[in-house]
């Protein structure tokens, strides 16, 4: 089952409170996004469900193999356009949140080619 942007958008949220804080629980995830805990509780049965994360008896989160490989790929893509917007003169939190819109759609092979791009012009 291929996950949807909103999946993705919880996944990398806790890769980065991961590599921020350590632990993770859905409440991390619920205030770093500001979404309802509700919200959150949902998406992360879902993920679960699917094979993303892992909880353990206290409620820390936990990427599994799969669920780190698409945070990972999803937040390099945002980096990488968040960065080649902003050298563009697109300023900080439009690029940011653009970069945000973009990373979910864009094909494979597109952003390769802007990450090479990005990687010569350095």
């Amino acid at each position: 089952m291929e996950i949807k942007e909103s999946g993705e958008m919880y996944l990398e949220t806790i890769l980065v409170l991961h590599n921020s804080k350590g632990l993770v629980r859905s409440i991390d995830v619920s205030e770093y996004m500001n979404f309802s805990k509700p919200s959150v509780s949902r998406a992360m049965g879902i993920l679960k469900n699917n094979g993303y994360i892992i909880m353990d008896k206290d409620g820390y989160i936990s990427l599994t193999e799969k669920g780190k490989n698409t945070a990972e790929k999803i937040y390099e893509r945002h980096r990488v356009l968040s960065s080649l917007l902003m050298d563009l003169g697109v300023p900080e939190d439009i690029a940011t949140e653009d970069a945000c819109k973009v990373e979910h759609v864009i094909s494979d092979e597109t952003f390769e080619a802007l990450k090479k791009y990005n990687q010569r012009r350095k």
